[in-house]
């Protein structure tokens, strides 16, 4: 699925160059559950910027799904990121006067698709909201929220889940909530790239790849709890799982 091979990334702050990513490595296959940890400052967003295809390396070779994106305009990149890449983000991202609806409909709008409403309540419903689809986000609770973001995420039919921090805004239940969908995702053989602080969240996944100053110090890390108990264990941590309907 992704295949990068010494991407750097360089910043010019006046006649200061910061070198956010210095010749970073990394694959992950299909239906693999990867989490990018470090501290603030290691590259962590950035190196998601360039998987997401937000942004592009200063040099290296990004190849997703065997197609070189690195040097792609940024046209090209939009049709990426629309028709392969589904995004889901701490803060939702939700445009405030649209409904769950509205906003779940707005990937199939950009990419000219057909059945639009139906698609979009298909989504809707597969991640338990499918009485909530006139709600505005004002109307919804956090974890609820997220839902309709992860819902918007899917309705392209992606290759790819990029989350970033998804249960960072989030309380204990309601990121419960949120870590039991990707599961079930995961289950269903969606490949998954997740950013997170929290060794708790990582421990959901196959795999922690550890960045340092711009540079993978750890890879094929397993997480914290370890063995395919790990999304049992967490969601005890975070409070007890909820029932969702599967796509």
């Amino acid at each position: 699925m992704i295949e990068i091979q010494g991407i750097t990334k360089t910043f010019r702050l006046g006649d200061i160059e910061v070198n956010a990513l210095a010749g970073v490595d990394l694959s992950v296959s299909d239906g693999e559950w990867v989490a990018i940890m470090g501290p603030s400052g290691s590259g962590k967003s950035t190196l998601m910027n360039i998987i997401g295809c937000l942004d592009q390396p200063t040099s290296g070779s990004y190849l997703l799904s065997g197609i070189e994106v690195a040097r792609m305009d940024q046209r090209q990149l939009a049709t990426v990121r629309n028709r392969k890449l589904g995004f889901v983000f701490q803060t939702f991202n939700l445009l405030p006067r649209a409904t769950a609806l509205a906003n779940v409909e707005l990937p199939l709008i950009y990419a000219h698709a057909g059945d639009r409403r139906a698609r979009a309540l298909a989504a809707l419903e597969r991640v338990g909201l499918g009485n909530r689809v006139n709600h505005r986000p004002r109307e919804l609770s956090g974890g609820e929220q997220q839902r309709v973001a992860i819902a918007r995420a899917l309705v392209n039919d992606p290759t790819l889940i990029l989350a970033d921090e998804p249960t960072g805004n989030l309380d204990s239940r309601s990121g419960a909530e949120i870590m039991n969908i990707m599961v079930e995702l995961h289950a269903q053989g969606m490949t998954i790239v997740m950013v997170t602080h929290d060794p708790r969240i990582a421990a959901y996944c196959q795999r922690v790849v550890e960045l340092f100053d711009g540079q993978v110090v750890a890879a094929g890390v397993p997480g914290p709890t370890g063995g395919d108990d790990a999304p049992d264990a967490v969601m005890a941590q975070l409070g007890a799982p909820v029932s969702v309907q599967g796509g």
